[in-house]
């Protein structure tokens, strides 16, 4: 398996005349491993909704490419441009508000829109400029993970231990991953990495899906429930703790899948650092702080009857995020593609708004 390549696990491509995406549909994870074709505006705003593909960067990377493939679909069709563009705005707006807090998303989206205001020319232009801005969102982010592994691995030893939580890895990217990049850097070059992934309640990204990543690739992986953590680390204390984001504030706040919160609690009640592992494209600077961060709720059903069986009364409310706030105080690191940045974060992730590394 070459980690090196961008979605080393095939989580996204192009089908063959590019006027689709080929996606590996996550929610099918452990027990079958399917691809899945998606054509429409509605097939790829259910997949992204659905969680069949999903992590902050893959998201953006589906988001994109889902546009030049529609976008390709309909200029082959020979539509006027202006009759793209018109079809074009209102794709986009559909799938930015598939996930709120996945800020990627819309930031891949974006750019996904200048290159089309950019582009003159016939219906076909546009649509192989898009293709091209795609496929290169996607090779960045490939880049962007190895970067990402290759400034994390220092913190790792001959032998460490690492805990995660939800997945972060090389299925919530286009590349090796982003908590998970270090370890991936490292197993690369001969440490021996122990890594233990939360199953991560109420979808269980962790043990369907982190555990099958890693134990794919080779890597020592023992999954817990999330309540056990605070165990663990009391008779096996991890040395690091790796998580990825959804949306950093400009004060270093970091949503991430819900219970990320009550890890970096246990994890400073321990005195085990705590990472969170995430592109500059994560980071909103115009959140000033986690209170800024949309929060994306879930259905109720995703609790109660989790896969299939009910497991809470159907009359019983059900509070259901999909995402809680680490403040930034319980942070030791935040790291990007451009290096380990430490508090005050409101001035080190700063620098990166400001073009300096």
């Amino acid at each position: 398996m070459d980690l090196s390549s961008p979605a080393p696990f095939g989580q996204i491509r192009w089908d063959d005349d590019r006027t689709g995406i080929v996606i590996l549909d996550q929610t099918r994870l452990p027990s079958e491993v399917k691809e899945v074709t998606l054509r429409t505006v509605e097939g790829i705003e259910e997949a992204i909704k659905s969680l069949r593909v999903r992590g902050a960067p893959l998201i953006g990377v589906t988001g994109a490419m889902g546009l030049a493939a529609l976008s390709c679909g309909e200029a082959r069709q020979g539509p006027l441009s202006e009759e793209l563009r018109t079809s074009f705005a209102g794709w986009a707006d559909r799938l930015a508000a598939a996930r709120p807090t996945a800020v990627n998303l819309a930031w891949a989206i974006n750019r996904m829109r200048v290159v089309l205001e950019a582009t003159p020319g016939s219906s076909t232009d546009i649509a192989a400029a898009l293709i091209e801005e795609a496929g290169l969102i996607l090779i960045e982010d490939a880049r962007m993970c190895r970067a990402i592994g290759e400034h994390g691995v220092g913190l790792l030893g001959e032998s460490s231990v690492v805990l995660t939580h939800c997945n972060a890895g090389a299925l919530a990217t286009g590349g090796i991953g982003t908590a998970l990049a270090p370890v991936y850097v490292g197993h690369e070059r001969g440490l021996r990495t122990r890594v233990f992934a939360d199953e991560t309640r109420p979808l269980l990204q962790g043990s369907r899906i982190t555990a099958w990543e890693l134990d794919a690739a080779g890597i020592d992986v023992t999954v817990i429930t999330d309540g056990m953590a605070g165990a663990l680390m009391a008779v096996d204390t991890p040395d690091v703790v790796f998580v990825g984001s959804d949306r950093i504030a400009a004060n270093g706040d970091a949503a991430n899948k819900i219970g990320t919160y009550g890890l970096a609690v246990l994890a400073e009640q321990h005195g085990i650092p705590f990472y969170v592992l995430a592109p500059t494209s994560t980071i909103d600077h115009h959140a000033s702080d986690g209170s800024a961060i949309p929060i994306e709720f879930r259905s109720a059903d995703e609790i109660r009857r989790g896969f299939g069986r009910l497991t809470a009364p159907e009359n019983v409310p059900v509070w259901s995020p999909a995402f809680d706030v680490t403040p930034a105080r319980l942070i030791t690191g935040i790291i990007t593609e451009h290096g380990i940045h430490e508090p005050p974060y409101i001035e080190s992730l700063g620098a990166l708004r400001a073009g300096s590394t």
